[in-house]
């Protein structure tokens, strides 16, 4: 029986993270080919914050391309300053509906909120959960409680061009 997998990225988590260690993109291609050879994609969502660059925009069709369906938020500007934008609740929320229909999670992230979710999936619904991230900037508590961590290196990152 084929495996049914689940896939859910935070976009933004892994491009800081990937840019500010390896200072070099993830490849999401790659990502596709290594996770989803001989499996069934139930759900394959990536987290992004809108934007009306050109580039950013480019970079979503891309991501569709690839067959991931892009749900993106607006970038908040508090009055104070302070900003905000990210997607942990929605991510939650989206993984809670789908994850019955799947036997595995895979989650692109490294932030540590998330062990509670990871935690909730395999205790409530068998469900098991790997974290694909860059270890050196993901929360300990994280990678202990996934059954599995992918650690994002040079096979996931798109390769420098050499001139």
């Amino acid at each position: 029986m084929t495996e049914r997998i689940g896939i859910f990225v935070d976009v933004q988590n892994i491009y800081y993270t990937t840019r500010q260690v390896f200072h070099q993109h993830f490849d999401y291609n790659e990502l596709w080919r290594l996770i989803t050879t001989e499996k069934e994609v139930v759900v394959a969502n990536a987290y992004a914050i809108a934007s009306h660059q050109d580039k950013h925009k480019q970079f979503h069709n891309i991501l569709r391309g690839i067959g991931f369906k892009v749900k993106l938020k607006p970038f908040i500007t508090r009055a104070d300053g302070s900003a905000k934008g990210d997607w942990d609740v929605g991510i939650t929320i989206d993984v809670m509906e789908t994850a019955k229909q799947c036997d595995r999670v895979f989650l692109l992230t490294g932030d540590g909120d998330f062990e509670l979710l990871v935690r909730k999936l395999q205790e409530d619904f068998n469900v098991p959960v790997t974290v694909v991230s860059v270890a050196k900037l993901t929360a300990n508590n994280l990678i202990e409680c996934a059954d599995r961590h992918i650690a994002i290196e040079q096979p996931l990152l798109i390769q420098k061009k050499k001139y």
